[in-house]
């Protein structure tokens, strides 16, 4: 299970370690027990500490840093809350972490311009307090309380992405600090330029390894009129998926349509004391005018009708809709407690749409003899679905099969010309991908613009793509 090579780890000279003290004092920590925070992640890999760690209290301190691990080469990985799915922020090759706590401040809120400017250390529920007032909101929500730094690194999204987008679509600009220590804004705030390269969307998903960033400015949307939330049985896995197929398809302007299998659901129920019939179902919700909704419910009513779908249950008090939501967003730590003592093993990908139902179902029935309890949940009015399975952490036979698993998933993904992750990211975890969805040539460009920018491989090493064939 340990994916790291001990050998390729780049210790802190002598020099280093002076350069780091000088400049941090006892901002600069090396007690094991924040190496050790800062080393785990949501992940299945053990730990995998760094060899100090940095919190920055402002971008010089960051550009400070930068420069001294770039003289002395060494490692340097951003740090937001560690809830990353695919081993993003294991210091694989020691180094420096950058702790991005007490860089969380909301700097510029451009509520006419639908815009707010933000730390990295920001999260994602601290920002939408923070403009509660304004009658607007940020709606990309992955399923962790994520820092806006990370979302961008690794070009997040989450249940609302089917009508919002993801962070592609809605980072605006960013500030990076490149390796040599200068800072590069990517972009200004227009809603859209003609002008240069696209710099910002270089950057958002490059999971830190081309620059750190330092300032994330995003979109900003008002608050619906109105909303409604329903839920849906189904009989079975094919007819739930194939009814958000047929849904898409109709173009229906739906806000949110989520699915989970019976096993989802009943780890659901177990950890937020819910009583959701458990089958297959979907999540529903609507926004808009009341009349808007109403012909939205009908059309989807409708459809759900022909796969089978039961009785919508209808969660209209804002308090419900949010228990429910917020159900469905700790699915994965609901996971866990399906089996005491494991270690959860997630992977995801994103099919078009017309594959969805064929992709879920052939992943479903590979998963049935597995040794481990498993669950399905998905984003999957945007193709994009995840597995999640938790294994025995000392048995190296469940391991192989998940991994196994994964593999499987991730070619039948792609040869459906779909990709091997919608949302996670790669990480350690599906760096052998890359050149079976990308192809050799388009690979060897990423390897070019990653040697052009980080010439010594400081930024975030051994993740993403390797730097040879």
């Amino acid at each position: 299970m340990t994916p790291f090579d001990p050998t390729q780890r780049r210790p802190l000279s002598p020099a280093a370690l002076a350069e780091f003290h000088a400049q941090f004092g006892t901002r600069f920590v090396t007690t094991e027990a924040v190496r050790q925070h800062h080393g785990t992640d949501e992940s299945p890999y053990p730990v995998c500490p760094p060899d100090a760690v940095i919190f920055p209290h402002d971008t010089d301190d960051v550009v400070q840093a930068v420069q001294i691990c770039n003289r002395h080469r060494v490692p340097i990985i951003a740090f937001g809350i560690g809830s990353s799915l695919e081993g993003h922020v294991l210091p694989v090759q020691g180094g420096v972490t950058l702790d991005f706590t007490e860089m969380n401040r909301v700097l510029a809120i451009d509520a006419d311009d639908f815009t707010v400017t933000v730390q990295p250390g920001v999260t994602r529920t601290q920002l939408n307090e923070a403009i509660r007032d304004t009658g607007l909101f940020f709606p990309i929500d992955p399923g962790a309380d994520a820092t806006l730094g990370g979302m961008a690194a690794t070009r997040a999204s989450g249940t609302n992405a089917v009508h919002y987008g993801t962070m592609r679509e809605n980072v605006v600009s960013l500030k990076v600090v490149t390796a040599e220590g200068r800072i590069v804004r990517t972009a200004g705030r227009a809603r859209k330029s003609s002008s240069g390269y696209d710099l910002t969307r270089l950057f958002v998903g490059s999971e830190g390894t081309l620059g750190i960033i330092v300032e994330v400015t995003v979109r900003l949307y008002p608050r619906p009129e109105a909303t409604m939330a329903a839920v849906c049985n189904f009989p079975d896995l094919a007819s739930a998926v194939q009814c958000v197929v047929d849904v898409m398809q109709c173009g229906v302007a739906i806000a949110r349509v989520e699915f989970m299998d019976q096993n989802a659901v009943r780890a659901v129920n177990r950890h937020s004391q819910l009583n959701l019939k458990e089958t297959p179902l979907l999540l529903f919700e609507f926004i808009g005018s009341p009349a808007g909704i109403r012909e939205q419910i009908d059309i989807v009513q409708d459809i759900a009708s022909t796969h089978g779908g039961m009785d919508f249950d209808w969660a209209e008090q804002p308090e419900d809709r949010s228990r429910l939501w917020q159900a469905r967003h700790n699915t994965h730590y609901a996971g866990l407690h399906l089996r005491a003592g494991s270690r959860s093993v997630a992977t995801d990908v994103c099919v078009p749409i017309s594959r969805l139902a064929e992709c879920v179902t052939q992943t479903a029935a590979d998963l049935q003899d597995m040794p481990f309890p498993w669950l399905i949940v998905g984003h999957v009015g945007d193709g994009n679905f995840h597995v999640q399975m938790l294994i025995d952490p000392n048995n190296q036979t469940e391991w192989q099969k998940s991994e196994g698993v994964n593999a499987r998933l991730v070619r039948r993904a792609i040869e459906m010309d779909g990709t091997c992750s919608g949302e996670h990211g790669v990480g350690l975890h599906k760096i052998g991908f890359l050149a079976l969805e990308h192809g050799e040539e388009a690979l060897q460009l990423m390897r070019l613009i990653k040697q052009a920018w980080d010439p010594n491989n400081i930024f975030n090493p051994g993740k993403m793509l390797r730097l040879s064939a």
